[in-house]
């Protein structure tokens, strides 16, 4: 009998409620007979969802971390966070190949330091996998997780795009860039002028140099360096820019009668940029693989998730 992956996935937090990321479930389990689910969350409401029982787990933790809420404090205060029980059994389940979470970064990476930390005990950062213009992809480091960072963890960050680029995209010396207002050395605020030259120097980074917004998907670098408000500022501008410019090909096309060609051109650019695929983030420097889909994630991005978690076990690329 084929071998089953265990996928934990956190069913609250979500902007859409549980019943999106439930409906993900079924999806995913329909199409993947060798998955298994644990679903953490109310109980009440996956039971609810009518799931085959046989192949899921329900671990009852009724509680979130909002946006209003310390994570911190919530570890330590409230008993059964969903989060955190997720991240928990994915560490505790031998068979578990990850989890999923749709809610609060910082609740869930107070989770993963908490439970999930490698044995070099490095600190996480949240990775974005994007399309790039020289039909590869780019790692942009980090996108949200950790807001204010030092030098040294940006280097850690470059370590950890770097590592995972070679080993899922096979890269043998992916080129680091850092994310900055202009290509010059001198360019950039206090903490990209003090990376710069640590990075120039730093023994196993490939270091091209800066790299500018507009250029931050151009192909130029294959891991993009950036503490986490200006990362996620280039994953949010970008989701953005894409729907706005699908959206005026859509309106072009009707205002000249040309909206035969005008789909196409669409339907090509959703298919590039579909974020309910992209949208999931990996915690890079957790044991286990950890995935963050955003707060309006739907059941196509929980499905999609599980997608990328399976191609990474059959050692296939990201969005294969």
């Amino acid at each position: 009998m084929e071998n089953r992956f265990n996928i934990v996935i956190d069913t609250l937090g979500s902007d859409k409620g549980p019943d999106a990321i439930l409906e993900g479930a079924r999806i995913v389990l329909e199409e993947n007979p060798n998955i298994n689910l644990t679903l953490v969350g109310d109980q009440e409401v996956i039971k609810a969802k009518g799931l085959p029982i046989d192949r899921i787990k329900i671990i009852h933790a009724p509680e979130t971390v909002t946006n209003y809420d310390n994570p911190v404090e919530a570890f330590y205060k409230k008993a059964n966070v969903s989060v955190f029980k997720a991240a928990e059994e994915c560490a505790k389940d031998e068979n578990c190949i990850g989890m999923i979470n749709a809610g609060n970064t910082g609740a869930l990476l107070v989770g993963v330091l908490r439970f999930l930390l490698n044995e070099k005990r490095t600190r996480p950062c949240l990775a974005a996998i994007l399309p790039n213009m020289a039909k590869g992809f780019t790692c942009l480091v980090d996108t949200g997780a950790s807001i204010d960072c030092g030098p040294s963890q940006l280097i850690e960050f470059a370590h950890l795009g770097s590592d995972f680029m070679k080993k899922l995209y096979k890269i043998e010396n992916p080129r680091v860039g850092l994310l900055s207002n202009g290509s010059e050395p001198t360019k950039g605020n206090h903490l990209v002028k003090e990376t710069h030259p640590l990075l120039a120097k730093e023994e196993g980074i490939n270091f091209v140099g800066n790299i500018e917004g507009n250029k931050a998907l151009a192909g130029m670098c294959d891991v993009l360096v950036s503490e986490g408000f200006a990362g996620n500022q280039v994953l949010k501008n970008t989701e953005g820019t894409a729907v706005a410019l699908i959206t005026e090909i859509m309106k072009f096309g009707k205002k000249t009668g040309q909206e035969e060609i005008a789909q196409q051109i669409a339907g090509y650019l959703m298919k590039t940029y579909d974020f309910e695929s992209l949208g999931a983030g990996i915690m890079l420097g957790a044991r286990k693989y950890v995935l963050k889909c955003r707060g309006s994630s739907g059941p196509s991005a929980i499905r999609s998730a599980c997608k990328i978690l399976t191609n990474i076990m059959d050692n296939k690329t990201f969005y294969e």
